[in-house]
């Protein structure tokens, strides 16, 4: 989106830009954000979910993901259910607030914040913008943030880091030159990056092609597994 041309309820943020903005129970419109939303999972918030709720990745895809790809779409997509209530909530939510706080997704710890990235050279740059929406009354508050206090007060260096590493595979010059996936490649990167149990247990049974020299720390910790498959999509469909 050009410069000048945001949304009127959207306005572009310097990382060292400050606002006015806290959230909490008290707030009268506490959980409203939860309600009458779309939101998108990246593999590291379904790694986090997977941690949440202590179900395995099929599990969670079956009772709590929906996945959609549509014509125009590179890359499968990923959305959390939402409860049918007339409001579209999300199923975690309760009157108490967020039941998997610890682990919520990415996108609900940035909120009012937006960060979008792009691959530029090679590097990966960072853009802010605020969202003020009617109902919240957060912005009311006295507590001073910028986008960079804010992300670290949200604990937001594991997604970001993680988001980035995707953000090389679905911006990378191929992709954006064109290049179409099979139906394979599709499958092998809903595994390695969404389906890490599943995932995990092909390559102790060496059922990966082609064959991966997997690392002892790969089996045994989560963060290590998602950069491994990161590393192994990125590899595999664009080192030729």
């Amino acid at each position: 989106m050009a410069a000048g041309k945001f949304p009127e309820q959207f306005s572009r943020l310097h990382p060292g830009e400050m606002f006015s903005f806290l959230c909490h129970n008290r707030v009268s419109c506490f959980t409203l954000c939860c309600r009458e939303l779309e939101l998108a999972l990246t593999p590291y918030d379904v790694l986090r979910l997977r941690l949440a709720t202590g179900l395995n990745s099929a599990e969670l895809h079956e009772r709590y993901i929906i996945e959609e790809l549509a014509s125009e779409d590179t890359f499968p997509r990923f959305y959390l259910t939402m409860v049918d209530d007339g409001q579209a909530s999300c199923v975690f939510v309760n009157d108490e607030g967020c039941s998997i706080y610890p682990h919520r997704p990415g996108a609900c710890r940035t909120y009012p914040l937006g960060r979008g990235t792009t691959r530029e050279q090679g590097q990966i740059s960072e853009q802010f913008v605020l969202l003020r929406e009617p109902h919240c009354k957060g912005f009311k508050e006295k507590t001073v943030q910028t986008p960079k206090s804010f992300m670290q007060s949200q604990e937001l260096a594991p997604f970001n880091l993680f988001n980035d590493r995707l953000t090389v595979i679905i911006q990378h010059p191929k992709i954006q030159a064109g290049l179409r996936l099979s139906s394979a490649q599709l499958d092998l990167y809903k595994l390695a990056l969404y389906d890490l149990d599943t995932f995990r247990a092909q390559l102790a049974d060496n059922l990966i092609e082609p064959p991966l020299a997997v690392p002892d720390s790969v089996y045994e910790e989560d963060d290590t597994l998602l950069e491994f498959g990161l590393d192994f999509i990125e590899k595999l469909f664009f080192d030729r």
